[in-house]
């Protein structure tokens, strides 16, 4: 028969496990990580993506749900109702490419600018402000800088797309 992507839902920080035991089992496995820059030195330096989920190509008329659905730590295939929902392949295709870029750029989009780092807004509501780098924001692709506006001295902290600043 055919075989499809599924996405594969996995118990909270147990993708890593899932991932090995699906490609143990003879399946190709897509687990999309990013690089991580963690404040703790001893913390995980790649994390999932997609938290809790992975990705699997199989003939489930072969293999069958039930195996996906009972390896120790998976919560199963995502289905919508009865229905195993299929990842299209030019989605893990987009995905790969998209993941392979970030790593690529170091890690997480936003790596290599340091606090107090002079930076230029791109896009949004503050598109061609200046503004000083502050912080990223833990667990996404967010940053927070400071704007100065209207003339005040006193500067205001903002939270934006990493995607919508450039390092000046």
């Amino acid at each position: 028969m055919a075989k499809y992507w599924y996405a594969m839902r996995s118990k909270p920080r147990k993708e890593d496990i899932v991932w090995r035991q699906v490609r143990d089992h003879g399946y190709e496995a897509y687990y999309p990580r990013i690089r991580v820059h963690p404040i703790n030195p001893r913390s995980r330096k790649l994390r999932p993506y997609f938290p809790g989920y992975l990705f699997v190509h199989a003939d489930l008329d072969e293999a069958g749900k039930n195996i996906f659905k009972w390896m120790p730590h998976s919560i199963g295939l995502v289905c919508f109702g009865e229905e195993t929902a299929i990842v299209p392949e030019n989605l893990i295709h987009e995905l790969r490419v998209r993941v392979d870029a970030i790593n690529e750029a170091g890690g997480e989009l936003f790596d290599g600018l340091e606090p107090g780092d002079a930076v230029h807004i791109t896009d949004g509501p503050f598109k061609d402000y200046e503004a000083i780098f502050d912080a990223r924001v833990s667990g996404n692709e967010r940053v927070r800088v400071l704007l100065e506006l209207l003339g005040n001295q006193r500067q205001i902290p903002v939270e934006l797309d990493a995607r919508q600043i450039e390092k000046k």
